[in-house]
């Protein structure tokens, strides 16, 4: 079967000639097959270019004229302009055409006038989506490339027709990130709009109705000198401000801001705070799935059951420095002991967990050692816990979860138990119709709060830390 391709300026009399002898012989022959490209003037030129640099063609004119050997595969067979299509046509099928003029320039008006009316109804089509902008900063890294494809659902953004998905990587390399968009379109996953990567912050956050932060710090070597990891804090918090400076000027004043990582989580969701004073701090939260998670894990190898078992610990604190592990609403399920109870029975931890001593002297040493081990023996972050504990937030943000489902989340410290508010402190909270509020019944008191304030100070303390010089 011979496939012809037609291409040329939508007011070119010469591709109005050759359309008009391809029709012909499509009608006469069975075998003869054409597609036409018709392109404004205004683009022909760079249309030219990318076709011909993409096929190793050289041709400076209108029309373009190319043959598919569509049995054959591969790429097709250039045959030239109007003349070489002509002569093709003769030689091959004893066919010609010659047009009259004045029937010539209404073919011509036409192609011009159809091709306007198409992309002017392509332009009102695409005035009409309104997709979810979603932002993740440090797009290149493990977390990032396991989150986008749960992004993608609808289980993530239950109530959103389309996502624009924004891959931002400061000087990351560009084929790494064209690699990172070429993936992404690949997974033809329905939700998807479109996707575009950044390696600078040019266009950063535009029009963001969710943005998702996951530069981390990570130190460069064991042998880095303090001088030089204080300046790279420095540089990370320098960083931050910058992005809490454009979601204040960009984003869309609803936006959800969600800062993710294993390092001054908190700190990092703080400067995005101080620096966008026109969006609302309760859109900013950090994520401390990952803390909980090893906090489920060492009691679930204590109480000899499974890390799902253990349910709705809570995490007080700085996520990624002191924190307090508060379980008297903890709960297990399928706890082994001296009588048998079904599975969807639940036991209070504190009432099972009979050693008090492991509790107050190796319980927090060995959650410190849970992510200890991960770090060494990966070099990398949590990156499923991360991706899982993102998720939720976006799911309960968006009302998936009932009022009695809780989170630990840092949050915006404001008037509850007499701490700083100017920072981000973990806490559990529920989401209601788009909105977190404070556990009630939770209480915070005695030991416990003074402990909690330690948490306070500490996370001060980070914040006059990276405000000075590093040396």
């Amino acid at each position: 079967m011979a496939k012809f391709v037609l291409a040329g300026k939508a007011d070119c009399p010469l591709y109005a000639q050759a359309e008009r002898l391809a029709d012909t012989l499509q009608r006469t022959l069975p075998s003869f097959k054409v597609h036409k490209i018709p392109v404004l003037p205004s683009e022909w030129e760079r249309w030219l270019e990318l076709t011909c640099n993409k096929n190793g063609w050289k041709h400076e004119e209108s029309p373009l004229i190319w043959r598919e050997l569509v049995e054959q595969g591969g790429k097709g067979m250039i045959l030239g302009g109007y003349n070489d299509f002509v002569d093709h046509c003769q030689v091959y099928y004893g066919v010609t055409s010659k047009i009259p003029d004045d029937e010539l320039e209404t073919i011509v008006a036409e192609n011009l006038e159809t091709q306007l009316s198409l992309i002017a109804e392509e332009q009102h089509r695409l005035s009409l989506i309104h997709p979810c902008n979603v932002w993740i900063t440090g797009a290149l890294c493990l977390t990032s490339q396991i989150l986008i494809p749960f992004l993608l659902s609808d289980e993530a953004f239950p109530d959103v027709q389309t996502v624009a998905l924004h891959l931002l990587h400061l000087s990351g390399d560009e084929e790494d990130m064209q690699t990172l968009k070429l993936d992404t379109e690949d997974l033809a996953l329905g939700l998807l709009y479109r996707v575009t990567v950044h390696t600078d912050l040019e266009q950063a956050f535009h029009e963001a109705h969710v943005v998702i932060l996951l530069d981390d710090f990570n130190a460069d070597s064991e042998n880095e000198s303090d001088e030089a990891r204080k300046q790279r804090v420095k540089n990370l918090s320098e960083r931050y401000r910058e992005y809490g400076r454009l979601i204040d000027g960009r984003a869309d004043k609803e936006v959800k801001v969600i800062v993710s990582g294993m390092s001054f989580v908190n700190m990092r969701c703080s400067l995005l705070v101080e620096s966008a004073p026109s969006i609302n701090s309760h859109q900013f939260v950090a994520i401390a799935s990952q803390l909980v998670n090893e906090v489920r894990a060492v009691l679930a190898d204590k109480l000899c059951v499974m890390p799902s078992d253990v349910k709705d610990v809570i995490v007080w604190g700085n996520i990624s420095g002191r924190f307090v592990i508060d379980l008297r609403w903890a709960k297990v399920f399928n706890y082994p002991g001296a009588i048998r109870v079904p599975p969807s029975f639940s036991q209070p931890v504190l009432r099972v967990l009979y050693d008090r001593k492991w509790l107050e002297t190796e319980f927090k040493p060995l959650v410190h050692q849970q992510r200890q081990i991960l770090l060494s023996n990966t070099g990398r972050e949590a990156a499923i816990s991360a991706t899982n504990g993102i998720l939720q937030v976006l799911k309960a943000w968006h009302g998936a979860y009932g009022p009695d489902k809780f989170f630990s989340v840092g949050i915006t410290c404001t008037d509850f138990y007499s701490l700083p508010h100017d920072i981000i402190i973990s806490a559990p909270v529920t989401w209601t119709e788009g909105k977190w509020s404070l556990l009630k019944g939770v209480t915070v008191e005695g030991k416990m709060l003074e402990e909690l304030d330690l948490c306070a100070n500490e996370l001060q303390q980070e914040k006059e830390t990276q405000l000075q010089d590093p040396v």
